[in-house]
């Protein structure tokens, strides 16, 4: 193992000089309280600092703890403390003011005498040397033991801190041994101690725990217990947190003797939880020696690690835990953790194995579980849910996390205690993937926060054919949890008793301060990335050793034996009984013919489907509401609910124009979004908006929480008062992060169909940062894993001349995704819009009218089923004075229309219509603009698709047939290869079965998304305005 060549670099504090600080420096003083320190005393020695050397550095912390616990009760502290400071306080310097404690039966001397002993003994600095000396080497123990600690099960470590290994771990200290480790432990000098001092007897800090009920150790015993403590298969990484009681609460956990004893009981369970993680994998490979499993040989200590974390976790009150891991090991969770049943596993091995009709499917170690099952060891009810998750290592975390945070919600678990979730990771992928940091960052976020998540690494010192020498740059892959103060705690997955002990420590952990920990299992990987790989290619020495290395189970079973826990015979007819029920399972297996994608569901929506799956009901019904709760919610957004709050200048005249629209039964695109989402609250359902700067809304539209301008911290959400029993809004700004915060709305909107949960990104071309997200699960989620999601995308889009960023939010490419046809003309039925809904994999709109907005945002949850909801959001036309709707647009009896047809003179004389616009967004504006510009109202009809997929290829027909003789133009205002055009011009040319061609106006191709200068953003919008209007554009074209 490569560590340091001594632990001299390692392991000795800062120097004096570093460190130094005066005596003489004031405290401020406290108020007096109830707690240990009731004041911060001025003291001045009569002394300089560097008259006594003693008084610098670490020393001086050391005695300032003496001082302050003598100033408080003088009894506390050893007599000779109480003299020296009593001589000190009297005037003498520090360094004469010691004197030998009076001898047992004698009263302490007064003041007056006490002055009168000062200078009798010098050996003052000797004596607080010497106990600083210790402090010292327990704190370097404490900071860098980790480093040299036996973690490694093959010897080879990838934690390179030097080019030698040490060896550690002697039960007994041997001076003779450890002298020049102790040497250079302790800065080359041991702090002034020396070979006579190991048997001296020492008072430890407060800052240790391994004198247990004692308060005094001889130094030998204090280095061995340290070793102990530090330095064996446990590498604790904590000092860097700053909070001081959780820094003594994992010292507790680590130090104080005997804490990792094992009952008989213990060790037999912990032994079956070996022996079936281990021969469930061993069953694979001789039942299926060529199909890739990504087993878990090599650290089969993981599923008694996660159990022993789900047990302690339900002892503590968890009722439901919600995990996501990568390939690595998955089958062995679902069957040995999740308890799926397994011949559901087996079956999946059979390539006879039909799919169902219900979707695409995925591969057997992407899917997920839940499961509801009792807890043997607590006999508590608890839910189990693995979330199934694609390739993309760590783009599960954020969604797991947000699944997390909603059932939290949903239960009123507002500190975590009921639900709590559990992250797997592989030691390549967390310290290279970026969503870790996201999600971390996530983690104390008041509108994110779950209160705490146990994230246990694989650590198989290896990604793929990658040494971790060349993935990364920090020693441990688990470096990246120190950002949120989160401990982390390495052991050697070899030693199942450390293994569990530092799960319960984690479990524990979460449970008290209900904050991220790290659990990283440093193993190592028995076979290559899967079964089929040969990894000697690329990691010869590494392999070679790997194949001497004798098995965890085979290990710890030696073990138990020799130590007469368990006999020989007891340990082979638990190996024979789990063979038997893999081997009875495996003939089930057989019977399965059909792959059910439901029985792989890991966020089922009881009572929201049929029991087979299917929705309820293929209608939709109105998505208009009454006049009465228009005005009501329409007042509630143009008031502050709230007395005595002082709000902005600016926003009082927005809340009076509002007062002014709902007064005159207008809409404007601020306010129909308020109708929607005050009138779903007001029928119960929950609306969770998230995104960057969403409260007011990145272009100041939005104003959902109002800021008292007098009183910090002091806000209001209008939306929060709109009837006693409503459900509640939550409105939240997020991190400046797309790819988590997108994964963890997901991951929210998972949890239940009951909810409106709505993501928008600060400009709409930011979404392809989160683009896995959007490409790995929110479009082909339904069709790999069965389960259907509600999530809406508020993408902001237009060409504004504001450059290449922040115009395009990139359509072509969510059209690109969109699995309808475009050369089949569909079956037009009675309920032909609500099928087309269920059999998209999601839904594309571009709404020209705040009523669009107000009624596909209502059809969102009042359809029978979930599906994805992509809106490309205007930003013009937030202020743009025709961009209004009137309260007649969204009365009962109105619906979301897919297409709105022509309605002026056009629509009045078909026959005189010499080309039909189609166009979609914005762009509708500029072009009914032009036309009345140029008179030509009769001549032209204008079309918006606002619904662009599924296509209405109903309403689409029904248009080209009102106009029959007239040219069909497809217009906007993104450049050709971009935006919609490859999208709807076959769909169109399918609808009139091609006897008509469909041209374009618009930009031409270009690579950029917009042109960065206005004057060319002009002229462009000039040129393809012309093309549109121009009778005779494309005369002569084919």
């Amino acid at each position: 193992m490569h560590r340091l060549r001594t632990c001299a670099s390692r392991l000795r504090p800062l120097t004096a000089s570093q460190t130094a600080q005066n005596f003489s420096q004031q405290r401020p003083v406290a108020a007096p309280a109830p707690a240990p320190r009731t004041f911060q005393p001025v003291r001045c020695y009569s002394a300089s600092v560097v008259a006594e050397p003693f008084l610098n550095g670490t020393s001086s912390n050391y005695v300032e703890e003496m001082y302050y616990a003598w100033l408080e009760n003088p009894k506390s502290v050893h007599k000779s403390w109480d003299i020296f400071f009593r001589n000190a306080n009297a005037g003498a310097p520090p360094g004469a003011a010691y004197q030998s404690p009076p001898p047992l039966g004698v009263s302490l001397p007064t003041l007056s005498q006490a002055q009168a002993l000062v200078g009798a003994q010098p050996n003052v600095e000797k004596l607080v040397e010497d106990h600083l000396a210790v402090q010292s080497l327990i704190r370097a123990y404490q900071v860098r033991g980790h480093h040299v600690a036996k973690l490694d099960p093959l010897g080879i470590s990838c934690v390179n801190f030097d080019n030698a290994p040490i060896t550690l771990g002697l039960r007994h200290v041997d001076l003779t041994v450890f002298k020049e480790r102790l040497t250079n432990l302790t800065a080359g000098g041991f702090y002034g101690l020396d070979e006579s001092d190991l048997d001296k007897v020492f008072r430890l800090p407060t800052t240790t725990f391994i004198g247990g009920s004692e308060s005094t150790l001889p130094l030998r015993e204090i280095i061995r217990r340290l070793e102990m403590a530090y330095c064996q298969h446990i590498g604790v990484e904590f000092m860097f947190i700053n909070d001081l009681d959780q820094c003594q609460w994992i010292r507790q956990r680590f130090e104080s003797p005997g804490v990792m004893q094992f009952t008989l009981e213990e060790k037999r369970t912990l032994l079956a939880r070996m022996v079936r993680s281990t021969r469930f994998e061993e069953f694979l490979q001789r039942k299926w020696s060529s199909e890739k499993r990504f087993g878990l040989e090599g650290c089969e200590s993981l599923i008694p690690a996660l159990k022993t974390i789900i047990d302690k976790s339900s002892q503590n009150g968890v009722e439901s835990v919600i995990m996501g891991m990568p390939h690595r090991g998955r089958l062995n969770v679902l069957a040995n953790v999740i308890r799926k049943e397994l011949e559901q596993i087996f079956c999946q091995f059979d390539s006879k194995l039909e799919a169902a009709d219900e979707g695409s499917g995925d591969v057997k170690y992407h899917l997920g579980m839940y499961h509801r099952r009792i807890n043997r060891v607590t006999d508590r009810n608890i839910t189990l849910s693995l979330m199934a998750n694609p390739s993309h290592l760590e783009a599960v975390d954020p969604v797991v996390q947000g699944k997390t945070k909603a059932e939290q919600f949903y239960s009123g678990d507002t500190e975590g205690k009921r639900v709590m979730s559990i992250l797997l990771h592989g030691d390549a992928a967390f310290a290279g993937q970026g969503i870790v940091y996201e999600t971390f960052h996530l983690s104390d976020l008041p509108s994110y926060t779950t209160h705490g998540t146990i994230h246990v690494v694989v650590n198989n010192q290896i990604g793929f054919t990658t040494d971790p020498r060349m993935a990364r740059s920090s020693p441990y892959p688990t470096d990246v949890a120190r950002v949120v103060n989160a401990p982390i705690f390495h052991v050697n997955a070899d030693d199942p008793e450390a293994v569990v002990y530092v799960c319960k420590v984690a479990a524990e952990w979460r449970a008290t301060f209900h904050k991220d920990v790290v659990v990283d299992l440093v193993c190592y990987r028995r076979n290559g990335h899967n079964e089929m790989d040969e990894p000697m290619f690329t990691q010869p020495l590494m392999y070679k050793q790997i194949k001497k290395q004798k098995g965890v189970l085979q290990k710890y079973a030696d073990k138990l034996v020799a130590e007469g826990a368990v006999t020989r015979q007891e340990y082979e007819e638990e190996i024979a009984k789990y063979d038997r029920i893999c081997e009875e399972a495996h003939v089930r297996s057989k019977d399965e013919k059909i792959l059910h994608i439901r029985h792989w569901l890991d966020s089922p929506w009881p009572g929201f489907f049929t029991l087979d799956g299917q929705p309820k009901s293929m209608n939709c019904p109105s998505t208009g509401i009454d006049e009465e709760e228009l005005a009501h919610i329409g007042q509630v957004a143009s008031s502050v609910p709230v007395e005595d709050f002082t709000i902005h200048g600016g926003l009082s005249r927005i809340l009076k124009s509002r007062a002014v629209m709902v007064q005159n039964r207008t809409v404007d695109w601020a306010l129909g979004e308020y109708m929607a989402f005050g009138s779903l609250l007001k029928e119960g359902i929950h609306v969770r908006l998230s995104g960057q700067d969403v409260e007011r809304g990145t272009f100041s539209h939005r104003h959902h929480v109002l800021h008292d301008q007098n009183v910090d911290k002091r806000i209001c959400i209008p939306m929060n008062h709109m009837s006693p029993n409503q459900a509640p809004y939550t409105v939240c700004n997020s991190s400046l992060s797309e790819y988590g915060v997108l994964g963890f709305e997901l991951g929210f909107a998972m949890a239940s169909p009951n909810a409106l949960v709505l993501w928008e990104a600060q400009f709409g071309d930011f979404h392809n940062t989160a683009q896995c997200i959007i490409d790995q699960f929110i479009c082909p989620g339904q069709a790999k894993w069965f389960r259907q999601n509600g999530i809406v995308l508020l993408l902001p889009h237009g060409m504004e001349g504001m450059g290449p960023e922040h115009s395009s939010a990139r359509p072509e490419r969510f059209l690109q995704m969109c699995n309808d046809d475009p050369d089949v003309f569909p079956n037009i039925t009675g309920d032909f819009a609500v099928n087309q809904l269920h059999d998209c994999n999601w839904i594309v709109v571009n709404c020209s009218t705040p009523a669009s907005y107000f009624h596909v945002l209502r059809r969102q949850i009042l359809l029978p089923f979930r599906k994805p909801l992509i809106i490309f959001t205007p930003k013009s036309l937030l202020r743009h004075p025709e961009a209004k709707s009137s309260f007649d647009d969204m009365l009962p009896g109105t619906h979301f229309s897919r297409l709105i047809p022509e309605s002026g003179p056009a629509a009045q004389n078909p026959s005189g219509v010499k080309r039909v616009i189609f166009c979609t967004g914005k762009v509708y504006y500029e072009l009914t603009r032009e036309r009345k510009n140029r008179g030509m109202e009769d001549t032209v009809a204008v079309v918006r698709i606002e619904q662009l997929s599924p296509f209405p290829f109903d309403l689409v027909k029904a248009e080209t047939e009102k106009y029959s003789q007239a040219e069909l133009v497809w217009c906007q205002e993104e450049h050709k290869n971009q935006g919609y055009y490859d999208y709807v011009k076959p769909r169109i040319r399918t609808t009139i079965e091609r006897a008509r061609p469909v041209w374009y106006a618009g930009r031409d191709p270009a690579a950029a998304p917009a042109t960065g200068n206005k004057k060319a953003h002009l002229q462009e919008l000039e040129r393809f305005l012309n093309t549109a209007f121009d009778l005779d554009a494309f005369q002569g074209q084919c």
